[in-house]
This record gives structure tokens, C-alpha cells and sequence, in this order.
């Protein structure tokens, strides 16, 4: 049960198909338009968004509120029956735009809440077709960031509790004189923007991301890069504790089937997953291997790139959800797929250490992302 938030949440009932309220602080009017120019600057996320279930994993339309709540972080995100929960590839916008900011930041240009940008430039910048279908397809992404609501205590300050938003403010499309889309802008909400600007809530992320199918793998991908980042140690998650940290309405014992899936696929780019065993309870192992498909390992203005657990959630000893720093003395046992799916190595070992070495050891002969195959 999640302890209500002290702001009463009071998601619009019907809002527009293009337009929702203006933020409170600073009115379109007043935003002078970011003129993007590049559609493929290095990928960046914020680190928010990476670690938490803001977004629906699934393409199915969610109507079921997202209610998280982790020590003195609560989330609410609610989806409007028209569209649904904005999805975690509807966030490929957002990452898209995060990008954006952040190269024309480091390059000394202007950025703003309100960018202006053709559809082509959107598209092929987050690896998709430009067909009239993805067009189409485009609309109903940015209709569902408009339209999802979100509340959370995140990045509230001390004297407010509670923020809310939706990830677009407004959005509209402009078009010539024979109807053909010659442009587009959304604002974004102040909450997003400002977290993209603090260069220490940003993190690089592999353009391979955009290739990957699942609703599950992308979520594991991005909780790979937020809390595992290069840590040659890796990082061990407790099954039943990245359910809850997921929000995905599987049961447990589907999202259980996903993960041990993935595992065997060996999907993610830049981290070699294992499953094993701690204090008899079910968890996987991530650990980083030096990626061959470009992956974006420069640091944003001096950002930290080494996670460790002084950004990850307090979690108690009970999820085993604890750093690899932490777990050198208990024992483990794991099973880890060699990137041939015809073959799995079962092992048993004496400690976390051991099986960090096994793990490291088969990740040094993994191939590279751009030859593995992503889940269908």
C-alpha cells in the first residue's frame, strides 16, 4: 500500500488532443523556441527516469495507476482513458529531446523547454522508419506523454511535497498549405528539463538501445546504466525487488519467466547478465563488458560516471538487492548463458567474488551487441 501524497493528484479529465495547461512558472509565450538542428547528437537519459516505473512496459494500452513509494520517494502516474499510459518507447522522445538539450548546452547554444523540429528529424534520430505509418505512430506517442499525469516528492526542494506534471506540456504540428507536416514543437514540463540541465542527473547511453524490443529488456537496460554504469564489480538485484522497482503489471512469476529470458538472450548492449542464487533467494548478476558498437562513454560536463551505491536506493538486506561491494562473503550460486543458447553453464560457487570472476571471465569472450539477437 502507497502512503497517498499530501497534493491531492487530480488528473484532467478529458485533456486536448494537442494542447494541455501551460506550466505554472514560465508560459510558452514567454519560452523562446530551441531550434534543433542535429538529429543524432549523443544519446543521453536522466537518471530519474532510468531507475524508477514512470512509464508503462507494456504497448497494450494501461489504464492501472503506477503507485511506487521507496523510503521518502513516492510516484503516482496515472493514464487518461483516451490514450493510455505514456510507454517506456514513448520515453524514446523524451531521451531524444534530453539529448538535444545537453549537446546544444555543451556546445554553448541555446536550449529550451519548447523545441521546435521536423517529425523526419525525430524519428530518425531514435532509429525509427519515416513512412506515414510512423508519422501516424508519432502523434500517439506524443498524445500520451501529453496526456499522462505524473506525481512524485522527486526533486521537490524543501519546502514542497509534491510536483505534477505530464511529460508535454503541449504540443502542435504545423503543415503547409497541401496538409504535408513541415514542422512540430512540444514544451516540455520544467521538472524533465531541469533534471537534463543538473549535468549530474545525466548519463550516456548506447545508441543500441533504440533496437531493443521489449518492454522489460529496454526498463533492464536502463537500470543497468544507472546503477551497474562501468563498475567492473557489477551489481546483483533481487528478482522479486525489480518486479516492485519495475511497476510492470506482470505477475511476478511471468516478469520472472522475462528476466531468465533475457538472460539466455543476452540482449543488452554493453552488460552481460547471470542468473543466480543469494541467501536461497532468486537474483540477477549485471556486470559490464567493453562494448564494440559505440557506445557513448563520454562524460556530460564532468558527470559521474561511476555509480555506486550512493546513488542506488537504500534497500534493506532482506531484497539482496546490495552492491557487489557488500556480498563478497556470501555465498552464491548462479547459472550463466555463454552467448550460445544451446548451452548453459551451471555452477556453484563459494562466494559473490568467485562468481564475479566466472561471470567476468565468460563476458570477455561475449560477441559483440550488433551480432546478438533481441528478444522477439
Amino acid at each position: 500500500m502507497v502512503t497517498p501524497l499530501s497534493h491531492k493528484l487530480e488528473p484532467p479529465a478529458n485533456p486536448g488532443r494537442f494542447r494541455a495547461c501551460p506550466d505554472q512558472h514560465e508560459k510558452r509565450g514567454q519560452l523562446s523556441p530551441f531550434v534543433i538542428s542535429s538529429s543524432s547528437p549523443y544519446l543521453r537519459d536522466q537518471r530519474d527516469l532510468m531507475e524508477r516505473p514512470f512509464f508503462s512496459l507494456a504497448k497494450s494500452p494501461r489504464l492501472k495507476p503506477i503507485c511506487y513509494k521507496q523510503a521518502d520517494i513516492e510516484i503516482q502516474v496515472f493514464g487518461m482513458p483516451d490514450h493510455g499510459m505514456a510507454t517506456i518507447w514513448d520515453a524514446d522522445i523524451l531521451i531524444w529531446a534530453a539529448s538535444q538539450i545537453v549537446a546544444a548546452e555543451n556546445a554553448g547554444e541555446h536550449s529550451s523547454r519548447l523545441l521546435h523540429f521536423t517529425p523526419y528529424q525525430l524519428l530518425r534520430g531514435i532509429g525509427r522508419q519515416t513512412g506515414n505509418q510512423q508519422y501516424c505512430l508519432l502523434r500517439a506517442s506524443l498524445a500520451r506523454l501529453q496526456s499522462t499525469v505524473i506525481a512524485t516528492t522527486i526533486r521537490n526542494g524543501t519546502r514542497w511535497r509534491c510536483r505534477q506534471f505530464s511529460w508535454i506540456n503541449e504540443w502542435e504540428e504545423r503543415t503547409t498549405i497541401n496538409g504535408l507536416v513541415e514542422g512540430m514543437e512540444f514544451v516540455l514540463p520544467e521538472w524533465f528539463y531541469n533534471g537534463v540541465m543538473d549535468r549530474s542527473l545525466v548519463l550516456s547511453i548506447d545508441p543500441a538501445y533504440f533496437r531493443l524490443k521489449g518492454g522489460i529488456e529496454r526498463w533492464l537496460y536502463r537500470i543497468a546504466r544507472k546503477h551497474v554504469g562501468h563498475q567492473r564489480e557489477g551489481w546483483h538485484f533481487d528478482i522479486a525487488h525489480l518486479h516492485r522497482k519495475s511497476g510492470s503489471l506482470a505477475r511476478i512469476s511471468d516478469f520472472a519467466l522475462a528476466i531468465r529470458r533475457i538472460a539466455r538472450q543476452q540482449p543488452l548492449p554493453g552488460y552481460r547478465l547471470g542468473l543466480g542464487t543469494l541467501k536461497g533467494r532468486e537474483g540477477l548478476w549485471i556486470l559490464p563488458v567493453i562494448s564494440r558498437t559505440g557506445t557513448v562513454d563520454k562524460v556530460v560536463d564532468g558527470a559521474d560516471e561511476n555509480i555506486g551505491t550512493s546513488h542506488a536506493e537504500t534497500i534493506g538486506t532482506s531484497d539482496a538487492t546490495l552492491s557487489a561491494h557488500h556480498t563478497h562473503e556470501q555465498a552464491a550460486s548462479a547459472c550463466f548463458n555463454d552467448g550460445n543458447a544451446s548451452r548453459n553453464l551451471s555452477n556453484s560457487f563459494s562466494s559473490a567474488s568467485e562468481a564475479r570472476g566466472y561471470l567476468k571471465k565468460s563476458a570477455a569472450s561475449m560477441p559483440p551487441a550488433a551480432s546478438r539477437r533481441t528478444l522477439p
